[in-house]
């Protein structure tokens, strides 16, 4: 009846709830690291001084025919 729906609906918001929080505390856990490593190496992450454009990113265009 209308009492197991009410159980099952809980249970599938508990167990949702608590596969949230675990991905979030992992998702946390992998940035909380790799920040780490960037501050512990910042000469493998300094941006370039000047910017490539998407036209020096991409080869030329030569259609075949």
């Amino acid at each position: 009846g209308v009492h197991r729906q009410v159980l099952l609906a809980t249970l599938g918001w508990f167990v949702g709830y608590q596969l949230v929080k675990r991905a979030e505390y992992m998702h946390a856990k992998v940035d909380r690291e790799l920040f780490e490593y960037i501050r512990h190496h910042p000469g493998d992450f300094r941006s370039a001084t000047e910017k490539k454009r998407i036209g020096e990113l991409l080869e030329d265009f030569h259609p075949i025919r």
